[in-house]
Protein backbone atom coordinates (compact mmCIF):
# COMPACT_ATOMS: atom_id res chain seq x y z
CA UNK A 1 0.00 0.00 0.00
CA UNK A 2 2.97 2.19 0.32
CA UNK A 3 3.66 2.53 -3.36
CA UNK A 4 0.21 3.22 -3.77
CA UNK A 5 0.18 6.13 -1.59
CA UNK A 6 3.56 7.62 -2.77
CA UNK A 7 1.68 7.43 -6.43
CA UNK A 8 -1.17 8.93 -5.41
CA UNK A 9 0.63 11.74 -4.07
CA UNK A 10 2.84 12.20 -6.86
CA UNK A 11 -0.29 12.12 -8.99
CA UNK A 12 -2.02 14.91 -7.21
CA UNK A 13 0.90 16.96 -6.31
CA UNK A 14 0.51 20.58 -7.68
CA UNK A 15 3.25 19.99 -10.30
CA UNK A 16 2.06 16.43 -10.52
CA UNK A 17 1.58 14.45 -14.30
CA UNK A 18 -1.22 15.49 -16.76
CA UNK A 19 -2.79 12.24 -17.19
CA UNK A 20 -2.76 8.43 -16.62
CA UNK A 21 -3.52 7.11 -20.04
CA UNK A 22 -4.28 3.03 -21.26
CA UNK A 23 -4.04 1.89 -24.75
CA UNK A 24 -5.76 -1.64 -24.83
CA UNK A 25 -5.86 -3.94 -28.00
CA UNK A 26 -8.78 -5.65 -28.74
CA UNK A 27 -9.78 -8.41 -31.13
CA UNK A 28 -13.32 -10.31 -32.35
CA UNK A 29 -13.78 -13.24 -30.09
CA UNK A 30 -13.87 -15.12 -33.65
CA UNK A 31 -10.83 -14.19 -34.87
CA UNK A 32 -9.14 -11.28 -36.23
CA UNK A 33 -10.78 -11.34 -39.52
CA UNK A 34 -14.38 -11.57 -38.04
CA UNK A 35 -17.15 -9.33 -38.66
CA UNK A 36 -18.44 -7.60 -35.72
CA UNK A 37 -21.30 -5.24 -35.24
CA UNK A 38 -20.47 -1.40 -34.69
CA UNK A 39 -23.22 0.75 -32.96
CA UNK A 40 -25.65 2.50 -35.30
CA UNK A 41 -26.85 5.97 -35.20
CA UNK A 42 -29.93 8.17 -35.78
CA UNK A 43 -29.57 9.99 -39.40
CA UNK A 44 -28.34 13.20 -39.53
CA UNK A 45 -31.24 15.96 -39.21
CA UNK A 46 -32.77 16.29 -42.99
CA UNK A 47 -33.16 12.74 -43.20
CA UNK A 48 -31.64 9.55 -44.30
CA UNK A 49 -31.23 6.35 -42.59
CA UNK A 50 -29.30 5.28 -39.35
CA UNK A 51 -25.82 4.26 -39.71
CA UNK A 52 -22.61 3.69 -38.48
CA UNK A 53 -20.24 6.42 -37.47
CA UNK A 54 -17.21 5.73 -39.65
CA UNK A 55 -14.28 8.67 -40.96
CA UNK A 56 -12.32 8.59 -43.64
CA UNK A 57 -8.83 9.45 -42.45
CA UNK A 58 -8.31 11.60 -46.17
CA UNK A 59 -9.64 11.78 -49.53
CA UNK A 60 -13.29 10.27 -48.85
CA UNK A 61 -13.44 9.44 -52.49
CA UNK A 62 -10.50 7.28 -52.62
CA UNK A 63 -11.26 3.68 -51.72
CA UNK A 64 -7.73 3.36 -50.47
CA UNK A 65 -8.48 5.93 -47.75
CA UNK A 66 -8.34 4.50 -44.34
CA UNK A 67 -11.66 4.39 -42.54
CA UNK A 68 -12.06 4.63 -38.41
CA UNK A 69 -15.25 3.05 -37.00
CA UNK A 70 -16.67 4.43 -33.74
CA UNK A 71 -16.98 0.86 -31.38
CA UNK A 72 -17.93 1.93 -28.46
CA UNK A 73 -18.24 5.62 -27.57
CA UNK A 74 -17.46 7.36 -24.35
CA UNK A 75 -21.22 8.05 -22.47
CA UNK A 76 -21.71 3.95 -23.45
CA UNK A 77 -18.33 2.86 -22.43
CA UNK A 78 -19.23 5.35 -18.72
CA UNK A 79 -22.30 3.09 -18.95
CA UNK A 80 -20.73 -0.12 -19.25
CA UNK A 81 -17.86 0.74 -16.30
CA UNK A 82 -20.43 2.39 -13.65
CA UNK A 83 -22.72 -0.68 -12.53
CA UNK A 84 -19.27 -1.95 -11.21
CA UNK A 85 -20.21 -0.14 -8.22
CA UNK A 86 -23.31 -1.58 -7.75
CA UNK A 87 -24.63 -4.36 -5.32
CA UNK A 88 -24.67 -7.50 -7.48
CA UNK A 89 -28.23 -9.31 -7.63
CA UNK A 90 -28.51 -7.00 -4.24
CA UNK A 91 -25.79 -8.17 -1.94
CA UNK A 92 -22.69 -6.27 -1.26
CA UNK A 93 -19.19 -6.52 -3.20
CA UNK A 94 -16.03 -5.06 -2.46
CA UNK A 95 -16.68 -2.48 -4.94
CA UNK A 96 -20.19 -1.34 -3.98
CA UNK A 97 -19.32 -0.87 -0.48
CA UNK A 98 -17.06 2.03 -2.38
CA UNK A 99 -19.91 4.08 -2.94
CA UNK A 100 -23.62 5.03 -1.29
CA UNK A 101 -26.22 3.31 -2.98
CA UNK A 102 -29.05 5.92 -3.76
CA UNK A 103 -32.30 4.16 -4.72
CA UNK A 104 -35.22 6.01 -5.81
CA UNK A 105 -38.94 4.45 -5.77
CA UNK A 106 -40.99 5.78 -8.59
CA UNK A 107 -44.21 3.92 -8.60
CA UNK A 108 -43.74 0.36 -8.80
CA UNK A 109 -40.11 0.08 -9.90
CA UNK A 110 -36.64 0.92 -8.09
CA UNK A 111 -34.07 2.75 -9.77
CA UNK A 112 -30.42 2.46 -8.44
CA UNK A 113 -28.69 6.04 -9.40
CA UNK A 114 -25.90 4.42 -10.79
CA UNK A 115 -28.28 3.37 -13.66
CA UNK A 116 -29.60 6.84 -14.05
CA UNK A 117 -28.64 7.91 -17.83
CA UNK A 118 -27.67 11.94 -16.49
CA UNK A 119 -26.16 10.50 -13.28
CA UNK A 120 -26.50 13.18 -10.66
CA UNK A 121 -28.17 15.15 -12.51
CA UNK A 122 -31.15 12.77 -14.02
CA UNK A 123 -34.45 13.72 -13.53
CA UNK A 124 -35.46 10.78 -11.73
CA UNK A 125 -33.33 11.97 -8.76
CA UNK A 126 -33.67 15.86 -9.15
CA UNK A 127 -37.72 15.23 -8.12
CA UNK A 128 -37.06 12.95 -5.08
CA UNK A 129 -36.99 13.82 -1.97
CA UNK A 130 -33.25 13.65 -2.12
CA UNK A 131 -33.95 16.72 -5.11
CA UNK A 132 -32.91 19.66 -2.46
CA UNK A 133 -29.81 17.83 -1.02
CA UNK A 134 -28.51 17.25 -4.40
CA UNK A 135 -29.22 20.69 -5.43
CA UNK A 136 -27.71 22.01 -2.39
CA UNK A 137 -24.31 19.89 -3.36
CA UNK A 138 -24.41 21.10 -7.23
CA UNK A 139 -24.64 24.52 -6.02
CA UNK A 140 -21.73 24.65 -3.28
CA UNK A 141 -20.18 23.05 -5.81
CA UNK A 142 -20.55 25.76 -8.95
CA UNK A 143 -20.07 28.51 -6.19
CA UNK A 144 -16.89 27.34 -3.97
CA UNK A 145 -15.38 24.23 -6.34
CA UNK A 146 -15.86 22.27 -3.71
CA UNK A 147 -17.58 18.63 -4.48
CA UNK A 148 -17.64 16.75 -1.01
CA UNK A 149 -21.02 16.99 -1.04
CA UNK A 150 -21.47 15.67 -4.09
CA UNK A 151 -19.29 13.11 -3.32
CA UNK A 152 -21.18 12.13 -0.24
CA UNK A 153 -24.39 11.11 -2.93
CA UNK A 154 -23.37 10.57 -6.29
CA UNK A 155 -19.54 10.00 -6.16
CA UNK A 156 -19.28 8.07 -9.70
CA UNK A 157 -20.94 11.39 -11.23
CA UNK A 158 -17.12 13.26 -11.11
CA UNK A 159 -15.65 10.24 -11.78
CA UNK A 160 -17.54 9.76 -15.25
CA UNK A 161 -19.19 13.69 -15.34
CA UNK A 162 -22.59 14.90 -15.09
CA UNK A 163 -23.99 18.69 -16.42
CA UNK A 164 -27.12 19.46 -14.37
CA UNK A 165 -28.49 21.21 -17.75
CA UNK A 166 -32.09 21.74 -16.42
CA UNK A 167 -31.40 23.15 -13.23
CA UNK A 168 -28.18 24.89 -11.75
CA UNK A 169 -26.01 24.19 -14.81
CA UNK A 170 -23.16 22.94 -12.77
CA UNK A 171 -20.81 20.68 -15.15
CA UNK A 172 -18.80 18.34 -13.56
CA UNK A 173 -16.22 17.62 -16.40
CA UNK A 174 -15.31 14.26 -17.51
CA UNK A 175 -12.53 12.70 -15.28
CA UNK A 176 -12.55 8.96 -16.98
CA UNK A 177 -13.12 8.62 -20.31
CA UNK A 178 -12.75 5.39 -22.43
CA UNK A 179 -13.35 4.82 -26.25
CA UNK A 180 -13.20 1.85 -28.72
CA UNK A 181 -12.12 2.70 -32.20
CA UNK A 182 -11.75 -0.01 -35.06
CA UNK A 183 -8.67 1.37 -37.88
CA UNK A 184 -8.90 0.60 -41.23
CA UNK A 185 -12.21 -1.15 -41.75
CA UNK A 186 -14.90 -2.28 -44.11
CA UNK A 187 -18.02 -1.62 -44.16
CA UNK A 188 -20.26 -4.79 -45.57
CA UNK A 189 -24.24 -4.81 -46.02
CA UNK A 190 -26.44 -7.44 -45.70
CA UNK A 191 -29.91 -8.90 -47.05
CA UNK A 192 -32.39 -10.90 -45.62
CA UNK A 193 -35.94 -12.97 -46.74
CA UNK A 194 -38.47 -14.09 -44.32
CA UNK A 195 -40.47 -16.28 -45.88
CA UNK A 196 -43.97 -16.82 -43.41
CA UNK A 197 -45.09 -20.72 -42.99
CA UNK A 198 -47.92 -20.46 -45.34
CA UNK A 199 -49.42 -18.32 -47.98
CA UNK A 200 -51.92 -16.00 -46.18
CA UNK A 201 -53.45 -14.50 -49.43
CA UNK A 202 -53.18 -17.21 -51.92
CA UNK A 203 -55.13 -19.17 -48.95
CA UNK A 204 -57.65 -16.78 -48.89
CA UNK A 205 -57.18 -16.01 -44.83
CA UNK A 206 -56.20 -11.88 -45.25
CA UNK A 207 -59.38 -10.03 -46.10
CA UNK A 208 -59.21 -7.26 -48.41
CA UNK A 209 -56.10 -8.14 -49.98
CA UNK A 210 -56.37 -6.29 -53.04
CA UNK A 211 -55.83 -3.07 -50.96
CA UNK A 212 -52.77 -1.90 -50.83
CA UNK A 213 -53.14 -0.69 -47.13
CA UNK A 214 -53.97 -4.01 -46.34
CA UNK A 215 -51.11 -5.32 -47.88
CA UNK A 216 -48.90 -2.92 -46.28
CA UNK A 217 -50.67 -4.06 -42.99
CA UNK A 218 -50.31 -8.00 -43.25
CA UNK A 219 -46.29 -7.35 -44.39
CA UNK A 220 -45.62 -5.46 -40.87
CA UNK A 221 -47.53 -8.40 -39.14
CA UNK A 222 -45.24 -10.50 -40.98
CA UNK A 223 -48.22 -12.45 -42.88
CA UNK A 224 -46.33 -11.71 -46.37
CA UNK A 225 -42.78 -12.11 -47.65
CA UNK A 226 -40.74 -9.41 -46.40
CA UNK A 227 -37.35 -8.81 -48.34
CA UNK A 228 -34.64 -6.57 -46.76
CA UNK A 229 -32.03 -5.62 -48.92
CA UNK A 230 -28.73 -3.37 -48.32
CA UNK A 231 -29.43 -3.27 -44.63
CA UNK A 232 -25.88 -2.79 -42.03
CA UNK A 233 -23.47 -6.24 -41.96
CA UNK A 234 -21.39 -5.25 -39.86
CA UNK A 235 -17.53 -4.29 -40.70
CA UNK A 236 -14.44 -6.36 -41.17
CA UNK A 237 -11.45 -4.61 -39.40
CA UNK A 238 -7.96 -4.63 -41.72
CA UNK A 239 -5.99 -2.86 -38.94
CA UNK A 240 -6.68 -2.76 -35.08
CA UNK A 241 -9.19 -2.28 -32.61
CA UNK A 242 -8.04 -0.11 -29.83
CA UNK A 243 -9.51 1.27 -26.43
CA UNK A 244 -8.26 4.02 -25.56
CA UNK A 245 -8.62 5.26 -21.46
CA UNK A 246 -7.78 8.37 -19.99
CA UNK A 247 -8.20 9.75 -16.74
CA UNK A 248 -7.29 13.48 -16.36
CA UNK A 249 -5.68 14.08 -13.89
CA UNK A 250 -5.76 17.87 -13.82
CA UNK A 251 -9.20 17.99 -13.86
CA UNK A 252 -8.83 15.63 -10.58
CA UNK A 253 -6.52 18.36 -8.59
CA UNK A 254 -9.29 20.61 -9.44
CA UNK A 255 -11.96 18.92 -7.37
CA UNK A 256 -12.62 19.76 -3.79
CA UNK A 257 -11.04 22.75 -1.50
CA UNK A 258 -7.17 22.67 -0.65
CA UNK A 259 -6.50 21.62 2.83
CA UNK A 260 -6.68 18.03 4.56
CA UNK A 261 -10.14 17.50 3.96
CA UNK A 262 -9.82 18.22 -0.11
CA UNK A 263 -6.71 15.69 -0.04
CA UNK A 264 -8.92 13.18 1.20
CA UNK A 265 -11.72 13.80 -1.16
CA UNK A 266 -9.17 14.11 -3.94
CA UNK A 267 -7.97 10.26 -2.66
CA UNK A 268 -10.91 9.04 -2.54
CA UNK A 269 -12.05 10.31 -6.57
CA UNK A 270 -9.21 8.70 -7.42
CA UNK A 271 -9.40 5.21 -5.74
CA UNK A 272 -12.63 5.04 -7.37
CA UNK A 273 -11.41 6.49 -10.71
CA UNK A 274 -8.52 3.75 -10.89
CA UNK A 275 -10.74 0.90 -9.73
CA UNK A 276 -12.88 1.81 -12.95
CA UNK A 277 -10.48 1.69 -15.16
CA UNK A 278 -8.06 -1.01 -14.47
CA UNK A 279 -10.99 -3.33 -13.84
CA UNK A 280 -11.02 -6.87 -15.98
CA UNK A 281 -14.29 -6.00 -17.93
CA UNK A 282 -15.81 -8.13 -20.38
CA UNK A 283 -16.05 -6.37 -23.68
CA UNK A 284 -19.51 -7.70 -24.79
CA UNK A 285 -20.95 -4.87 -26.67
CA UNK A 286 -23.76 -6.04 -28.30
CA UNK A 287 -24.97 -8.55 -30.32
CA UNK A 288 -21.89 -9.42 -33.08
CA UNK A 289 -19.48 -7.72 -31.02
CA UNK A 290 -17.96 -9.42 -28.31
CA UNK A 291 -14.60 -7.99 -28.13
CA UNK A 292 -11.40 -9.81 -26.45
CA UNK A 293 -7.73 -8.70 -25.12
CA UNK A 294 -5.20 -9.27 -27.84
CA UNK A 295 -3.43 -11.93 -26.89
CA UNK A 296 -0.13 -10.31 -28.68
CA UNK A 297 -0.65 -6.90 -27.54
CA UNK A 298 -0.27 -6.43 -24.00
CA UNK A 299 -2.00 -3.39 -22.43
CA UNK A 300 -0.11 -0.32 -22.23
CA UNK A 301 -0.22 2.43 -19.63
CA UNK A 302 1.49 5.46 -19.05
CA UNK A 303 1.62 8.17 -16.69
CA UNK A 304 2.35 11.07 -19.06
CA UNK A 305 3.71 15.18 -17.85
CA UNK A 306 3.44 18.07 -18.66
CA UNK A 307 6.26 18.28 -20.87
CA UNK A 308 5.09 14.94 -22.80
CA UNK A 309 7.63 12.59 -20.65
CA UNK A 310 5.76 9.28 -20.49
CA UNK A 311 6.54 6.45 -17.87
CA UNK A 312 5.65 3.15 -17.93
CA UNK A 313 3.06 2.08 -14.83
CA UNK A 314 1.86 -1.08 -14.25
CA UNK A 315 -1.57 -1.26 -12.67
CA UNK A 316 -2.27 -4.22 -10.09
CA UNK A 317 -6.32 -4.65 -9.75
CA UNK A 318 -6.03 -6.00 -6.11
CA UNK A 319 -3.16 -3.18 -5.07
CA UNK A 320 -6.10 -0.75 -6.65
CA UNK A 321 -9.15 -1.83 -5.25
CA UNK A 322 -7.34 -1.79 -1.79
CA UNK A 323 -5.61 1.68 -1.94
CA UNK A 324 -9.65 2.57 -2.46
CA UNK A 325 -10.82 0.76 0.34
CA UNK A 326 -8.51 2.64 2.06
CA UNK A 327 -9.29 6.15 0.47
CA UNK A 328 -12.67 5.09 1.34
CA UNK A 329 -12.37 4.98 4.76
CA UNK A 330 -10.44 8.27 5.14
CA UNK A 331 -12.99 9.86 3.65
CA UNK A 332 -15.87 8.17 4.94
CA UNK A 333 -18.53 7.24 2.04
CA UNK A 334 -21.77 8.82 1.96
CA UNK A 335 -24.74 7.29 3.82
CA UNK A 336 -27.00 4.43 1.71
CA UNK A 337 -30.70 4.81 1.33
CA UNK A 338 -33.67 4.40 -0.73
CA UNK A 339 -35.88 7.83 -1.43
CA UNK A 340 -39.29 8.28 -3.22
CA UNK A 341 -39.67 10.00 -6.34
CA UNK A 342 -42.01 13.23 -5.78
CA UNK A 343 -44.83 13.04 -8.13
CA UNK A 344 -45.85 16.40 -7.22
CA UNK A 345 -43.13 18.28 -7.60
CA UNK A 346 -42.24 16.85 -11.51
CA UNK A 347 -46.40 17.55 -12.24
CA UNK A 348 -45.58 20.79 -10.59
CA UNK A 349 -42.42 21.36 -12.21
CA UNK A 350 -44.11 19.96 -15.64
CA UNK A 351 -47.13 22.54 -15.47
CA UNK A 352 -44.65 25.67 -14.89
CA UNK A 353 -42.93 24.49 -17.97
CA UNK A 354 -46.04 24.22 -19.90
CA UNK A 355 -47.52 27.24 -18.74
CA UNK A 356 -43.95 29.16 -20.13
CA UNK A 357 -42.65 30.08 -16.70
CA UNK A 358 -39.56 28.38 -17.32
CA UNK A 359 -37.74 26.06 -15.24
CA UNK A 360 -38.80 25.42 -12.01
CA UNK A 361 -36.21 24.76 -9.10
CA UNK A 362 -38.34 22.42 -7.24
CA UNK A 363 -37.83 18.79 -5.88
CA UNK A 364 -36.94 17.63 -2.25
Amino acid sequence: MSTWNELADKMLAAEGPAALICRQWLMPAEGHDAVIFPPTFAAAEGGGKAGYNIDPLGDPSDPKTPRVAIIDTVGSQANRMEPLFKKANGEDTPYSRLVPQIEIKAGNKTVNLLDAGHRAADAIVRYSTLGSKLREAFDTYQETGDATLLAKIAPTSLVFGAWDSRDTQAKLPRLVASTIRAYDVVELTRSAQYNPPVDYIGLGLIDGADDKKVLDAASELGFRHAPAGGTHGGVIVRGEIRREAILSLVGLRAVGPKGPAGDALRRYILGLALVAMIHDRAHNLRQGCLLVQDPEKKPQWELVAHDGTRTPFTPDGNAALAFAQESARAFGVGESRTVEFDVKAANEALKQQVGGKGKGRKGG
